[in-house]
C-alpha cells in the first residue's frame, strides 16, 4: 500500500482525526528517528543512536504519519509494549513525504523539523549510491518504563539534555547494562574486540584511531548543541544526559557533570556535579568541589542545591541546600556530619527559614539542615568543629562571564 500526496493542510487534520481513532495510532511519550551506528565485528550490536531531531510530549502529527507510513511500507504494527522500534525503509519514506506534501512546499519559508529530516531522509534515499536502511531506525516510546534498547536510552538522554524532560523524571533504569563499553574517536564508537584484534595491522598502517576515551555514554558535545552563552571548555567534562541551563559555564580542570544531571540557570562550574544532583541560578561550584550523587553515598537520595548558592574549593556536599548557602573551602558537610549552631545564630537561622521544626541544640546532624537557606557551614581552625551561622554575604556571579 502507498499514500496518495495530501493536498492540503484540510486534508492532513483530516487524516490526522481519523487515523488517531484506529488500532495503529498509539499516543507517545516520545518519538524519532535515529542514525545509528553497528558494531564492527558485530553488525547485530547497536553501540550508538544519533537523533537528528526528538519529539518529547508534543507533535503528534508528526507521530501519525509515522506509525501510518510504516504499516503502509507492510510493518507489523505491535504497539502493545513500552517501546516500538522499526527500521526505516524507502517505502516509509515516500509515505511519509506523500503525507506531508502539504507542508512540504514551505521549503522556501518555515517548515516543521519533522518535514525537513524526512525531506532529508528522502534525498538521502533517492541518492542510489548506498542503501541506508540498516542505519536508520523509527523509535517510540510510549510509557516511561525501564529502557529496553539502545535507541529507547539514547532517546531519553537527548530528552534530558535538551531540557524537554525533567532531570530525575526520567526512568533510566538498566541502562548501563543496555549500552556497550566501547572506544571513542571523536563520534564514532569503536569495539574493543575488534581494536584489539586489528590492533597489529591498524599500527603497522599507521591507521590506529586516537581514542578520546573508553565508556558507555558518548560525550554532551558530540551530540548537543548547547546555547550560545552556554561555555564547556573541555568537551569530556559533560557526559551525555547532562542538562545545562543557557549560561553555564564548565571549568577545565576538576568540573564534571554527569548524566541526569545538571543546573537551571546560569551557573559557575568548577566541581563535580554527580548524578541526579542540580544547581540552581547563580550558584557557583568551586574549583574542585564535590556534590554526592545517587552513585556515590547519599543513599539513594538526590541532592538539589539552591540558587545563589556557593560551594567553597574542595568542599563535599551530601545533602541538600537552600538558596544563598555557602559551604567553605574544604569543608564536607554529609548528613551525619555533627554541626554546631549557637543559639544567636540558630534564632538568626529560624528566622530565615520559618517553616524550619527543629529544637533548640547546640549540635544537630547535618540532615537536619537539609534545604534550608542561607546557612553558612564553616570549620573552626582551632577545635576542628563544623559549625553553621547564618549567611551574610551574597553570592553573584560575574555577568560578563555568563
Amino acid at each position: 500500500m502507498a499514500f496518495s500526496a495530501l493536498r492540503s493542510k484540510d486534508d492532513f487534520k483530516k487524516f490526522f482525526e481519523e487515523f488517531k481513532e484506529t488500532n495503529s495510532y498509539k499516543e507517545p511519550l516520545g518519538f524519532a528517528i535515529a542514525r545509528i551506528d553497528r558494531g564492527q565485528k558485530n553488525s547485530e550490536k547497536i553501540l550508538q543512536a544519533t537523533y537528528p531531531l526528538i519529539n518529547w510530549k508534543e507533535n503528534y502529527g508528526s507521530a501519525a504519519v509515522f506509525l501510518a507510513s510504516l504499516e503502509a511500507s507492510g510493518v507489523k504494527m505491535d504497539l502493545s509494549g513500552d517501546e516500538f522500534i522499526s527500521p526505516v525503509s524507502k517505502d516509509f519514506v515516500k509515505n511519509a513525504m506523500a503525507l506531508f506534501a502539504p507542508f512540504i512546499d514551505e521549503a522556501k519559508g518555515f517548515m516543521h523539523k519533522n518535514v525537513q529530516l524526512i525531506k532529508a531522509l528522502d534525498e538521502l534515499f533517492s541518492s542510489d549510491v548506498v542503501d541506508p536502511s540498516h542505519s536508520f531506525r523509527v523509535v517510540f516510546i510510549f510509557e516511561d518504563e525501564a529502557p529496553k534498547s539502545v535507541e529507547s536510552v539514547y532517546l531519553k538522554l537527548y530528552a534530558l539534555s535538551t531540557a524537554k524532560a525533567e532531570l530525575r523524571k526520567v526512568n533510566l533504569n538498566g541502562a548501563f547494562g543496555i549500552l556497550e563499553n566501547v572506544a571513542w574517536s571523536g563520534n564514532m564508537p569503536i569495539e574493543l574486540e575488534w581494536l584489539r584484534e586489528n590492533e597489529i595491522s591498524l599500527k603497522v598502517d599507521g591507521m590506529y584511531p586516537n581514542i578520546d576515551s573508553v565508556d558507555k555514554f558518548p560525550r554532551y558535545l558530540q551530540h548537543i548543541i548547547p546555547a550560545d552563552n552556554t561555555r564547556i571548555l573541555d568537551s569530556s567534562k559533560v557526559r551525555m544526559g547532562a542538562q545545562l541551563h543557557p549560561g553555564t559555564t564548565v571549568m577545565p580542570g576538576a568540573s564534571y557533570i554527569n548524566f541526569n544531571a545538571g543546573t537551571t540557570g546560569p551557573v559557575m562550574v568548577e566541581g563535580r556535579i554527580s548524578s541526579s544532583a542540580i544547581v540552581g541560578s547563580g550558584s557557583d561550584v568551586g574549583g574542585g568541589a564535590s556534590i554526592l550523587g545517587v552513585l556515590s553515598g547519599t543513599d539513594g537520595n538526590p541532592i538539589s542545591i539552591g540558587k545563589n548558592t556557593l560551594l567553597g574549593a574542595n568542599s563535599v556536599t551530601g545533602i541538600p541546600l537552600g538558596d544563598g548557602c555557602i559551604v567553605d573551602a574544604g569543608v564536607a558537610v554529609l548528613a551525619g556530619t555533627k554541626v554546631v549552631i549557637d543559639t544567636k545564630e540558630y534564632e538568626k537561622i529560624k528566622e530565615a527559614n520559618p517553616q524550619w521544626e527543629a529544637e533548640d541544640l547546640d549540635v544537630f546532624k547535618a540532615a537536619a539542615l537539609a534545604g534550608l537557606n542561607g546557612v553558612h557551614f564553616r570549620q573552626d581552625s582551632i577545635s576542628g568543629e563544623i559549625k553553621a551561622f547564618r549567611s551574610t554575604r551574597e553570592v553573584k556571579l560575574n555577568e560578563e562571564l555568563h
